[in-house]
């Protein structure tokens, strides 16, 4: 068997998977990432699903894409621009041709290139390339569709079954091209497809057949190699955002002794968290589907008040619907946290794009003075981290957490080293049978720690704690209802300064990069890894930059003002219009330092044009 003399050395490579929605690109890109991840490989994914799930087939609406970087070290992003394309139809090569690097590979399939393909995708020529004035790439094209019909014509599949696993042929090509071992991608498929012993075996001989035509054929000059990386010892899984947020609440309702509880109902794109919990039964962990986004945050907020480490998870939209409820358990001062995996707005919006569209709902989207916890995670695997972490605070300060995740975190995945649980601290709830010093007889609901400021909590059930607690104002020291003023005034105080406290318990704010740099480039939630590349970047050219990104946004930091006052510039990069550089302008309003960069178009950002951008605002006087 003829094999490719030429294996070239790599040190990093983008190459996204795009067709319809139907084609199996989401399922493509996870198995070859998580081939990669288990090879050794640092990865970063970025699932681009289509603007509308039923566009009609081979149309530009309806192109989906899964891209996915791979590298021996700082991977910390998706890409800007792709080395490889596989491109299922006209409208997949169309709609991301901006995002090829000179000299891309381009693989496509011819059978999907024909005259009726083409006027779908809008192309008025039959010279796809030419039109597009794509002469700077290597298109590779191969009759995947037929190819994979010869295949599988012995399958006993049904003609659209077979279809179906052309992708299959497409990544065998791949895996071939990248010298990805196939046996690691047969177990993968066994395990998707254990129901349906036909299609694991379908499955698996298209991507066998596709890895040998790419062989046998030497379609490329070269196929490439990415050596793994030398990673500390431990067991690691390829994850995404929505699972590792799962895993972290799970992990602090274990390190609190108390029962996990979710209740959700599915929404775009968080709708995973849901699934992966209600598969916990393992763990003691109840979640419930609910009718819709108000059941779902008061049947968790019920379940605080009974004891649970309380959750629901939503979108920006369902964010809305559950303000009310939100104002509720602030004013109850239960546990609860919210996961709010941003999407494009408003309304409706665009459901599977990525956006930091929430973060001004998150501050102050509540009637009345309702102060609460927002914070933020930066990457899929810092997923579990901040969902511990936002369960610690809740419990521990008796205060619904916001957590801000968004679409391109919680969908995208990255290799995640499993934790030793023994390295995290225990999570100690404010029990008032055990915090509480005087009587039971004379203890009330709203009575708290006088340093911390921190209600003690008795569950329903709670023997010498019965209790009751709703919505409307309480008298600080009875715990019955109240309109007395000056009490209403003091309620508000407190509640704002408990969470005003919680800063000492949280980190100070860490700075990375230049320590001589007169910039300060800041950034929060998903788009960590794109600020961070670019920062170093920067400082490769020579430009003194400093980075920090922020976790905790309500509270902030207690260094936050001494840092931001430390620099000359400090630029704020966000994918909205300017919500957390108003924030911190509002916070610190005698800095004159702050300057804004934004863009708010569904997509991540592009390292290339932040470098770009932030050189000109460094070089303004």
């Amino acid at each position: 068997m003829p094999t490719n003399p030429v294996v070239t050395d790599i040190k990093q490579v983008t190459i996204r998977f795009s067709g319809d929605s139907g084609d199996g690109m989401q399922l493509s890109g996870t198995l070859f990432s998580t081939l990669s991840a288990i090879f050794g490989n640092e990865i970063a994914t970025f699932p681009d699903f289509p603007a509308e799930i039923r566009a009609p087939q081979g149309s530009l609406q309806g192109v989906s894409g899964f891209q996915v970087r791979i590298g021996a070290k700082d991977v910390y992003n998706s890409g800007d621009k792709t080395d490889v394309l596989v491109a299922m139809n006209p409208a997949a090569l169309k709609v991301n041709a901006q995002y090829l690097k000179k000299g891309s590979i381009v693989l496509f399939d011819t059978d999907s290139f024909q005259k009726r393909d083409l006027d779908k995708a809008l192309f008025q020529t039959l010279d796809p390339f030419a039109e597009l004035n794509l002469d700077w790439v290597q298109p590779i094209g191969v009759n995947i569709t037929s190819l994979t019909k010869d295949s599988l014509a012995d399958s006993e599949l049904e003609n659209k079954e077979i279809l179906r696993s052309k992708n299959m042929f497409a990544l065998g090509i791949v895996c071939w091209l990248f010298n990805r071992p196939l046996e690691i991608a047969d177990h993968l498929l066994e395990q998707k497809f254990s129901k349906k012993p036909k299609l694991v075996q379908a499955n698996i001989k298209a991507l066998t057949d596709g890895y040998n035509y790419g062989n046998n054929t030497e379609l490329s000059a070269s196929t490439y190699r990415i050596d793994p990386i030398e990673s500390s010892k431990g067991f690691y899984a390829d994850i995404n955002g929505n699972t590792a947020t799962a895993y972290g609440l799970i992990a602090a309702a274990e390190k609190a002794g108390v029962q996990l509880f979710l209740g959700s109902y599915p929404i775009t794109p968080a709708t995973d968290i849901l699934h992966e919990l209600s598969k916990r039964k393992d763990f003691g962990v109840k979640a419930l589907q609910m009718e819709d986004e108000i059941a779902g945050i008061t049947s968790s907020i019920g379940a605080s008040f009974a004891g649970c480490l309380a959750a629901t998870s939503t979108s920006g939209p369902g964010l809305s619907l559950k303000s009310e409820a939100l104002g509720l358990a602030v004013m109850t001062e239960l546990p609860l946290v919210v996961i709010d995996v941003q999407r494009s707005g408003p309304s409706t919006g665009m459901p599977t794009k990525s956006e930091q569209s929430d973060l001004n709902q998150a501050l102050y989207g509540r009637n009345g003075e309702s102060p609460l916890v927002v914070m933020a995670a930066a990457s899929p695997t810092d997923c579990f981290e901040s969902a511990f972490e936002a369960s610690k605070i809740a419990l521990e300060h008796m205060t619904p957490v916001i957590l801000l995740t968004d679409g391109y975190i919680a969908n995208g995945s990255s290799a995640w080293k499993i934790p030793d649980m023994n390295e995290y601290p225990d999570i100690k709830p404010p029990y008032v049978q055990d915090n509480y010093k005087g009587n039971a007889g004379e203890w009330r609901p709203y009575f708290r720690n006088e340093e911390t400021l921190v209600r003690y909590w008795g569950p329903a059930g709670t023997p010498g704690y019965t209790h009751r607690i709703g919505g409307l104002e309480k008298d600080r020291l009875t715990g019955i209802i109240s309109s007395n003023p000056d009490n209403h005034q003091l309620m508000v105080d407190v509640r704002r300064a408990k969470v005003e406290k919680i800063a000492d318990y949280i980190p100070e704010q860490k700075v990375t990069g230049d320590k001589h740099a007169n910039t300060l480039i800041i950034g929060w939630g998903g788009t960590y890894g794109h600020l961070l590349e670019a920062s170093l970047r920067l400082n490769e050219k020579g430009k003194k930059v400093a980075y920090a990104h922020f976790r905790h946004i309500s509270p902030l930091p207690r260094n936050t003002y001494e840092l931001l006052k430390s620099y000359k510039k400090v630029i704020v990069a966000e994918q909205n219009n300017g919500h957390f550089a108003a924030y911190l302008s509002g916070k610190f309003q005698d800095l004159d330092n702050i300057h804004k960069y934004n863009r708010v178009e569904g997509q991540p950002f592009k390292v290339s044009t932040l470098i770009e951008e932030f050189s000109k605002i460094m070089e303004e006087k």
